[in-house]
């Protein structure tokens, strides 16, 4: 079987590397809907899409929803949208507010994600996106393809909170919308930007994947909701075309400061049992799901201690499979399977849980 290929923008919680491990544990069970609960760029969803399987993606994040529209519920063939990128490649440059925002040149003195050209085009594409009829599917193609493109020129290490002191050799290129790996989907997916445990209320899957936010265990560490939404509130902006109130040197979004938009996941404190409430969480997340296996990502990093973790899985079912992905500086390497947590105190490691319930 041909491995099927997925795409999204460079992501601090990027399944890509794992996705064959994912695949590889599952491969043996049979199933035949799944939810992809926390679904990010979505590249899980698109793998299990593009396998034939019919998917739920959710997320909180308008970007996330954007993406699971793009690549779960198009029907059509991907050369449909041929038409609508070139229009949208070959409008005039206009400065408008991302250019005014966003953009810069190399006499600017404030640092900038994108160069001022760029920018321009964005700002003709994007109104032009508003202005024309498209439908729900084509506009979030539409702003797929701009968002790639973007994540192709930008000048960042991967995220919009900072940015790079001198300008990245990609920033000199110029913005190219192209159409998506799109595929024609034979199956009735469905996408969802809701909190998890109405997406799971009263629905049942064969297979359900959790890659929850998590709460770090190192204190000084921001939580990885407050990573993701400020890291990516450009996405946001975009998708809404909304010219937000800004703030702060990398002109964030108002709506992207660190206290805003907390997760349950991610909470740091200890109920008055002396649990984390993180922990919690979980535990109620994989009790309420109606699903006949349940597959969790979890990251050495994470909240949990092995023993809280194991208590949950155990006490919800039987772990069929377990594996242990090592990172070592952000590559993938050293797989192995084991039926005990298996913790050499290294960073970087990524742990896949399959559970029958």
């Amino acid at each position: 079987m041909n491995f099927p290929e997925t795409e999204g923008i460079k992501y601090a919680g990027s399944k890509l590397k794992i996705l064959p491990y994912i695949f590889e544990i599952t491969k043996d069970i049979k199933f035949e809907n799944v939810l992809d609960g926390f679904s990010g760029t979505t590249r899980v969803s698109q793998l299990f899409a593009k396998l034939g399987y019919k998917v739920t993606s959710n997320d909180i994040s308008i970007w996330s929803k954007t993406f699971a529209t793009a690549y779960l519920l198009n029907k059509r063939s991907p050369n449909y949208y041929a038409d609508l990128i070139d229009h949208l490649n070959n409008l005039t440059p206009v400065r408008g507010w991302f250019s005014e925002h966003y953009g810069g040149e190399d006499n600017t003195k404030r640092k900038n994600p994108f160069q001022l050209k760029n920018m321009q085009k964005v700002d003709a594409i994007r109104e032009e996106i508003d202005k024309i009829n498209l439908d729900e599917i084509e506009k979030a193609v539409a702003l797929t393809s701009l968002i790639l493109a973007l994540d192709a020129v930008d000048s960042t290490l991967g995220h919009y909170v900072s940015y790079l002191a001198e300008w990245s050799a990609r920033s000199y290129k110029d913005i190219a919308l192209k159409i998506p790996k799109l595929f024609a989907n034979q199956q009735e997916n469905n996408v969802f930007q809701d909190d998890i445990f109405n997406v799971i209320k009263n629905n049942s899957y064969d297979l359900a994947y959790f890659d929850p936010p998590y709460g770090s265990n190192n204190e000084k560490m921001p939580t990885s909701r407050i990573r993701y939404n400020s890291y990516y509130h450009i996405w946001t902006t975009l998708i809404k075309n909304d010219k937000p109130k800004l703030f702060g040197k990398a002109n964030r979004r108002e709506d992207s400061r660190d206290m805003v938009n907390n997760s349950v996941f991610e909470e740091v404190k200890k109920n008055e049992d002396g649990k984390f409430i993180a922990m919690l969480a979980i535990k109620k997340l994989i009790e309420e799901t109606s699903a006949k296996y349940i597959l969790l990502s979890y990251s050495s990093g994470g909240r949990a201690s092995r023993e809280e973790l194991f208590d949950i899985l155990n006490s919800n079912g039987k772990i069929l499979k377990s594996m242990e992905i090592d990172y070592k500086k952000n590559v993938m390497s050293n797989m192995c399977w084991t039926n005990e947590w298996v913790n050499k105190d290294e960073k970087h490691l990524e742990y896949l849980f399959l559970i029958e319930k």
